[in-house]
């Protein structure tokens, strides 16, 4: 059974520095997309950052320039880098997975059809 593992986050302060990571376990999917989305209490969710099995990033405008997101040494692990965080990042990230087709994209919104983890807490104090 696909299992998100998921660590990091915690609370910073604005303008500080937290890293996210993730393993999909037991997922064989040779062509993915794996990321995080997140939400904050009363608001939508909104994908935040994704890397497909070619190493292609796309990131939320929001945190372009500050996120980063590169594959871990496991297999099926992506580590999220975040810097220069503000109070508007607070929100609980979840990590997400999902097949695609092969030779495929991370379609828009893929977010919201994957395997997902429990979430983690990134709160950023001013």
């Amino acid at each position: 059974r696909v299992e998100m593992v998921e660590s990091g986050g915690g609370s910073v302060e604005a303008g500080g520095s937290l890293t996210l990571s993730c393993t999909a376990t037991e997922y064989d999917a040779s062509s993915y997309c794996m990321g995080w989305f997140r939400q904050a209490p009363g608001k939508e969710r909104e994908g935040v950052v994704s890397l497909d099995h070619s190493g292609q990033t796309t990131y939320a405008d929001s945190v372009k320039g500050r996120f980063t997101i590169s594959r871990g040494s496991a297999s099926h692990t992506v580590v999220l880098q975040m810097r220069d965080l503000n109070p508007d990042d607070t929100a609980m990230y979840y990590c997400t997975a999902t097949r695609i087709a092969s030779g495929g994209y991370c379609y828009a919104k893929w977010w919201m059809f994957g395997i997902q983890g429990q979430g983690t807490q990134v709160t950023v104090v001013s």
